[in-house]
């Protein structure tokens, strides 16, 4: 288990990552950490690992993307000083770029994703123990499909700036597609991008297996 004893662990991303958590702090009682793998993780980190004490926070924000990552970093990530942050932001970049394709200014192409995520990572790493990059994701199977195609390319990016930086990376397009193998996209999410609880769990168990949780404990 890569976390210690103590340490806070910040998620930051769009509204994957928000499912409606509490504001303005994501964290607490009564869902305050939303209903999804943010949740999840806190669970199971809590159940399994109890000894442990790990202080988990959402600071993730329905329709964000990187940009508006970068617009709010200061107050949602350092100011919070945790030890270990995990970021997942993308899908919002991507998207906007298909369901939105007239309003260019919506749209964060590949060059400013790479550059403002690398600069958000830059700026932070140092100060914690441990930083984890998720990939953005789509449920399409077909990997042909020109959103999966683009979203691919975005993750690309992730894997490269992780392996740059020596972020542990997460492959959750990867994680999906062993389900997708089983399960009809709509099955996972509605709309492709929205997980059902289902989805949200192999989101959770994607990031679990990277910080190497062990499911057998105990």
């Amino acid at each position: 288990m890569l976390l210690e004893k103590g340490q806070k662990l910040l998620f930051i991303g769009d509204s994957i990552t928000d499912c409606e958590r509490q504001r303005p702090n994501g964290e607490g009682l009564f869902f305050a950490l939303g209903k999804g793998y943010v949740a999840l993780v806190d669970a199971l980190l809590q159940s399994v690992y109890p000894e442990l004490g790990i202080r988990v926070v959402n600071k993730g924000n329905s329709g964000n993307t990187v940009r508006d990552l970068q617009e709010r970093w200061q107050e949602d990530v350092l100011d919070q000083k945790p030890d270990w942050l995990s970021i997942m932001i993308g899908i919002n970049d991507v998207w906007r770029q298909y369901d939105t394709p007239l309003i260019t200014e919506y749209h964060v192409y590949a060059e400013e994703y790479e550059k403002t995520l690398r600069n958000l990572v830059a700026k932070t790493k140092p100060h914690l123990q441990g930083l984890v990059l998720m990939t953005p994701f789509y449920l399409e199977p077909n990997p042909e499909d020109k959103m999966r195609k683009t979203m691919d390319e975005y993750g690309a990016i992730v894997k490269k700036v992780a392996a740059d930086t020596g972020a542990v990376f997460i492959d959750t397009q990867a994680a999906f597609n062993v389900v997708l193998e089983e399960l009809y996209p709509a099955t996972l999410a509605w709309d492709r991008v929205h997980p059902s609880y289902a989805g949200h769990m192999v989101l959770a168990r994607a990031f679990l297996k990277e910080v190497g949780f062990e499911w057998n404990r105990g």
